[in-house]
C-alpha cells in the first residue's frame, strides 16, 4: 500500500509540471506574438500561415515516424473527412487566427483572457442541447464570467471600453472558435489519436489560409530577435506546449488538467505587465480572477 501511494505521489507531480509548464509557455507565446506584431510590424495573418503549416508538418513527421502510410489513413473514410476539414477550417484555423487578431488590436493578456470565455459557451451549449437548464452552480459561474468580461472590457466604466472594439470582437471570436474546436474534433480524436488528428488539423488549416495570404508574403523586420520570437511561438508556443499537456493527461485527469491549464490567462497577464507594460488596473485583474474562477468552478463541476 505504502509503494502504491509512493509511486502516485511523484506521477501526479510530474502531470501537475506538464501541465503547468504547457499552459504558460501558450500564455507567454501570446505575449510573443504581441512582440512581433506590435513592436517589430509582423502581420497576424503571416505567422498564423507558418505557425499552422511548420507545426502541422512536424506533427506529422513525428506520427509518420516507423509507419509510411499511417497519416494518411484518417483521409480514407468519407466520414472522417467530412469531419476533418471543418475542424481544420473552422476549429484550428479560426482558433489562431481570431486569437493572434485579438493580440494585434489589443494585448495578449485580454486575448488571452476573453478566449478562456469558451467553458462558458460549451457550458450553456450542452445545456441547450439537452433542453436542461444549468445547474445553480454552472449559473453562478456563467454569472461570474459576465462580470469578468464587463470589468475586463470597460475596466469597470460604463462610459468607454478599456480596448478597442476590435480587440473585444475578436476576443469574443476566439472563445466561439474554441468552443467549436474542443467539440467538433470528439470522434476523430477518440478513433485517430491527438497528435494525427491536430497535425492535419494544422496543415489543412495553413494550406487553406495560405490561399488567402501565402506565407511569402510577409511585412515586418526581421533581426535576430524577431527570428528568437517566431522560433519559440512554433517550437515552444505551440509543439512543446501540446506534447506537454498532452502527457499531463497520462498523469492527472481531464478534469485537474483542464483547470490547471487556467495559468495559461494568468500568465500571458502577468507577462504583458512586466514586459510590455500593458496597462492594466484593478477592474482589470479583478476580471481575470473572474474568469479565471469562472474556469476552476466548471473543470471541477460533476455533470452527467
Amino acid at each position: 500500500m505504502q509503494s502504491n501511494v509512493a509511486t502516485a505521489a511523484p506521477a501526479g507531480t510530474k502531470g501537475i509540471l506538464l501541465v503547468l509548464t504547457a499552459a504558460i509557455l501558450w500564455g507567454v507565446s501570446g505575449t510573443v506574438a504581441q512582440f512581433l506584431f506590435q513592436k517589430q510590424g509582423f502581420t497576424p495573418e503571416w505567422l498564423v500561415v507558418i505557425r499552422l503549416l511548420a507545426s502541422g508538418l512536424i506533427l506529422l513527421i513525428y506520427a509518420s515516424v516507423g509507419t509510411k502510410e499511417k497519416i494518411w489513413i484518417i483521409w480514407k473514410e468519407s466520414g472522417d473527412r467530412k469531419q476533418l476539414i471543418p475542424f481544420a477550417l473552422f476549429g484550428m484555423l479560426a482558433v489562431q487566427y481570431t486569437y493572434f487578431a485579438a493580440i494585434d488590436h489589443g494585448n495578449a493578456a485580454t486575448a488571452t483572457i476573453l478566449q478562456y470565455l469558451a467553458p462558458v459557451l460549451i457550458t450553456v451549449y450542452l445545456s441547450l442541447r439537452s433542453r436542461a437548464l444549468p445547474t445553480s452552480i454552472e449559473a453562478f459561474a456563467i454569472g461570474i464570467a459576465l462580470l469578468g468580461t464587463f470589468l475586463l472590457v470597460t475596466g469597470g466604466s460604463l462610459k468607454t471600453l478599456s480596448i478597442s472594439g476590435a480587440a473585444v470582437f475578436w476576443g469574443i471570436s476566439s472563445a466561439f472558435a474554441l468552443a467549436y474546436y474542443t467539440l467538433q474534433p470528439g470522434n476523430l480524436l477518440a478513433k485517430w489519436g491527438s497528435i494525427l488528428t491536430v497535425g492535419w488539423g494544422m496543415m489543412i488549416g495553413g494550406i487553406g489560409f495560405s490561399f488567402i495570404h501565402p506565407p511569402w508574403n510577409f511585412s515586418g523586420d526581421w533581426s535576430f530577435t524577431s527570428v528568437l520570437a517566431v522560433v519559440f511561438v512554433v517550437v515552444f508556443g505551440t509543439l512543446i506546449a501540446f506534447y506537454c499537456y498532452l502527457e499531463s493527461l497520462k498523469y492527472i485527469s481531464p478534469s485537474e488538467t483542464s483547470l490547471l491549464a487556467s495559468a495559461e490567462p494568468l500568465s500571458a497577464a502577468i507577462l504583458a505587465v512586466l514586459w510590455l507594460n500593458v496597462p492594466f488596473g484593478i477592474a482589470e485583474w479583478i476580471g481575470t480572477i473572474c474568469i479565471i474562477g469562472t474556469i476552476s468552478i466548471l473543470s471541477v463541476r460533476k455533470r452527467p
